[in-house]
């Protein structure tokens, strides 16, 4: 527990015990630096119950905490404020315990499964696939860190109409054409496959609506369309033609992907293919047939009725017999629970799709599974770019390697702007260049709450100053630059007084553990990531008003080298959560 929380709990504990309150809460705020007291409690909230001055109020709070803590030095009132004087050794004590107890919390011996990127095996990642990787992963990092076994896992969307359209349109204009006889890595290819058969598709739509069709019409009697529709009839009768090119096509996906999550710096416990579980879906679906929770249609397509839940009717078979991504999902979930004794599933997937997990729960629910309870929807905000919304049919996307070379590189032209990294040898330079541009990248999208939708900037994103990755990178490599100077340095004297500057980094200190705690529960690495960066301001305030290197007295040097080093530590595990690594010179 942090200084502030301790101290809230004592005023809990004052206002219950010795004035009868407890529907009434009043808060500790923690004074700026400057301010006399360390601590400040407001105690107009209860003004109208206790039926007394606020300056009376405070007095006897401040009288209470004086007789009933062992940590409270003295009190002052100003017009109702009540501020606290905590002791010395507190500071002190609460310090000393954050060195020695540094690191993750013991197991809850709960097992979380969570799900992110799960892409289409018929493109490459774009943009919206980074902040889905990174937000899926940290949070993943986060709930370690809380205490949960983590089991981070994906759904290889890797069947179904739109994979049928790049293999077609390979198979009719192709010319054979492979990753290793282009140079391109496999999921660019087939992602140009893909934005080609769309291009078709939209001529052959032309052609029959000047013909005089309408456009929904048109739409379904595309010939390419309807090869495309026929082909995915002949994989899921497994014709061996459509499932040998299925099976190529796909592994030279698996392959770009691979080169991507590497870069990206995100990893998988385990692996789902659609392909294999859009069966079990449909077993589900014949037993919830049997027992009268689905209903069939003359056509022989399968619904659920949701209506009692202020739903509508959903479709889960298509008449012809072929599942839909309902269908999936259920026989996916299904299969993650049976096979793992896991408390809870988290699925991170963009808020456009809040409707389809609100029915996926529900007709869990209706199938009669206890954990559906135990689903949630990690729901975030879409990734925008100054010039609008991307669109993969049409090849408008910001591809994801292309994202991060980028980010290289302008880590690398800002670096040489400024004259940084200077003195490292190219090799060094090289790998400082690429950590600080995905330090940049990951930062600027995870600071931003997750359910918000975001603008991406990159070039605001590299910035050496104000809240980005690098000005946080480049604050821990200062730090790390200081400790090498020392070379040594002993434990701080036990009666060290210390300034205000001092005790205010280690309240901000003291927080880590609570914001991973609230990082945890809420979801939210952006906490994380703000939390970090107040850090850093407090850090630099404190290393421009302190002489450290320089310090005569050797009790305050010792001191001010520990609190430093624990500043990194907490920076580097905080960026660490992000999935943000660090250099030691910049």
């Amino acid at each position: 527990m942090n200084i502030k929380d301790l101290i809230q709990d004592k005023l809990s504990d004052i206002l219950h015990n010795v004035f009868q309150i407890s529907d009434q809460s009043l808060e500790v705020q923690q004074n700026k630096t400057g301010f006399e007291g360390d601590f400040t409690i407001v105690t107009f909230p209860i003004v109208k119950v206790l039926k007394k001055s606020p300056d009376t109020i405070a007095m006897e709070l401040g009288d209470a905490f004086m007789t009933m803590s062992d940590f409270t030095e003295s009190y002052h009132v100003v017009k109702g404020f009540l501020n606290l004087k905590i002791k010395n050794n507190f500071f002190l004590e609460t310090f000393t315990g954050l060195t020695k107890n540094f690191g993750r919390r013991d197991s809850r011996n709960q097992t979380v499964m969570i799900e992110y990127s799960s892409p289409n095996t018929n493109k490459p990642l774009h943009l919206g696939h980074v902040r889905n990787n990174l937000l899926g992963y940290s949070v993943a990092q986060i709930l370690d860190a809380d205490g949960y076994d983590v089991i981070k896992t994906q759904i290889i969307n890797d069947r179904g109409i739109h994979i049928c359209k790049s293999m077609l349109a390979w198979q009719q204009s192709g010319l054979n054409e492979t990753p290793e006889s282009t140079g391109l890595k496999g999921d660019k290819l087939v992602g140009n496959y893909y934005v080609a058969f769309d291009k078709q598709y939209k001529n052959e739509i032309a052609e029959l609506m000047a013909g005089g069709s309408d456009e929904e019409t048109a739409k379904k009697q595309a010939p390419i369309i309807q090869e495309a529709q026929k082909m995915l009839l002949d994989w899921e009768k497994n014709d061996p033609a459509v499932r040998q090119l299925w099976s190529e096509m796909n592994s030279w996906v698996y392959a770009g992907f691979a080169e991507t999550y590497k870069r990206l710096g995100v990893e998988f416990d385990q692996v789902q293919y659609e392909s294999e579980t859009y069966l079990l879906g449909k077993d589900l679906i014949q037993q919830g047939l049997v027992n009268g929770v689905l209903y069939q249609k003359e056509d022989g397509s399968v619904w659920c009725d949701l209506s009692d839940e202020g739903l509508d009717h959903k479709l889960l078979l298509r008449g012809d017999g072929t599942s839909v991504y309902m269908t999936q999902d259920l026989g996916t979930a299904v299969q993650r629970f049976n096979e793992n004794k896991i408390r809870k599933l988290i699925y991170t997937v963009g808020n456009e799709q809040d409707y389809h997990f609100d029915v996926l729960f529900k007709i869990l629910k209706k199938l009669g599974y206890r954990w559906a309870d135990q689903l949630y929807h990690l729901s975030y905000g879409m990734v925008e770019l100054p010039a609008g919304k991307m669109k993969s049919r049409e090849g408008t996307v910001v591809d994801a390697d292309e994202l991060m070379q980028e980010m290289y590189e302008t880590a690398k032209n800002k670096a040489q702007e400024l004259g940084k990294l200077e003195n490292l040898s190219d090799e060094e330079k090289e790998k400082s260049y690429e950590i600080v541009g995905m330090g940049a990248l990951k930062y600027f999208m995870l600071k931003v709450d997750p359910r918000k939708k975001m603008l991406f900037n990159p070039a605001e994103s590299i910035d050496f100053a104000g809240n980005t990755g690098p000005f946080i990178q480049y604050t821990y490599a200062r730090i790390q630059s200081l400790l090498a100077k020392a070379e040594h340095f002993s434990a701080a004297n036990a009666e060290y007084e210390l300034n205000d500057s001092e005790k205010e980094l280690i309240m901000h200190l003291s927080n880590y553990r609570d914001i991973i705690a609230r990082a945890a529960e809420t979801l939210s690495p952006a906490l994380i990531a703000n939390y970090i960066y107040d850090v850093v301001k407090a850090y630099n305030s404190f290393y421009q008003n302190n002489p450290i290197l320089n310090q005569d007295n050797e009790d305050a040097r010792n001191f001010r080298l520990q609190l430093s080093e624990l500043t990194a530590k907490t920076i580097q595990s905080g960026l660490h959560l992000l999935g943000i690594s660090t250099v030691n010179r910049m």
